[in-house]
């Protein structure tokens, strides 16, 4: 099965397009070539670039008190397993400690860095970085691949709270939904929200059947419709009906 998700608002844009990046960082960054490193210092510089566009830290932190919030209401209740509330609980506590303990603005260490800031300047323009533009970068590719972890690890660090928050948020806002079987008839689905808010979607299909959903949602109504892409044509509108599960997630 393919999970393909949807956000319904700007909020839950940034935060997907974050956990994409640290996604492709965490993958770059353990590996030991110079440019897969190159991949990992360029994405920070991406992150920077997304999480500045809004006040991340203090919308995660309003939104992880929201949460705790909302949990402590289920102490009560007899149906809801003890332990496994207050794991989350903690979690919920452990996470935004780190979070207010992170001092400055996200990303200040490496703002106020002028080298890698120097790199940064270059890494915009296409083949900016080579040797004869920074040869101190050069230099620094030419170290062991555990001095350049090290180093890209160390400027990353500071960010660490802001992303772990980042996934727990995501990851509650993901449980927050049931998946339900549906069928796009002729290859359309069409379901009105009847003025229920959402934040995001999820939609699971068999990838065995080739189909690729193309999503728009507003507050009113979503509409899915799947097409079929091969060989160097765009993606053309299937006309079979296609099964999926979607799950429709809530705060």
């Amino acid at each position: 099965m393919i999970v393909y998700e949807y956000p319904f608002n700007e909020r839950i844009r940034t935060l997907l397009r974050l956990e994409d990046l640290y996604e492709k960082f965490k993958f770059f960054v353990q590996q030991e070539h110079p440019m897969q490193h190159h991949v990992a210092l360029a994405t920070i510089f991406d992150m920077l670039e997304v999480a500045g566009r809004a006040d991340l830290k203090s919308d995660l932190l309003q939104e992880l008190e929201r949460q705790r919030q909302s949990l402590l209401g289920y102490r009560s209740n007899p149906n809801v397993q003890a332990e496994m509330l207050d794991a989350i609980l903690n979690e919920l506590d452990a996470v935004s400690t780190a979070l207010v303990a992170a001092q400055g603005k996200t990303g200040q260490n490496v703002r106020d860095n002028e080298w890698l800031m120097s790199i940064r300047g270059r890494t915009i323009i296409p083949g900016g970085a080579c040797e004869f533009d920074l040869p101190s970068y050069y230099a620094w590719q030419k170290r062991s691949s555990e001095q350049r972890f090290n180093d890209i690890v160390g400027w990353f660090t500071p960010l660490a709270p802001l992303f772990d928050a980042l996934a727990l948020v995501l990851r509650l806002l993901r449980d927050s939904g049931a998946p339900v079987k549906m069928i796009a008839n002729t290859g359309s689905y069409q379901q009105m929200l009847q003025g229920k808010v959402y934040q995001m979607l999820r939609l699971n299909v068999d990838e065995a059947l080739g189909a690729i959903p193309e999503i728009s949602a507003n507050k009113y109504m979503l509409w899915v419709r799947f097409t079929s892409q091969g060989g160097d044509l765009k993606p053309k509108p299937l006309e079979e009906d296609v099964p999926f599960e979607l799950t429709l997630c809530n705060f």
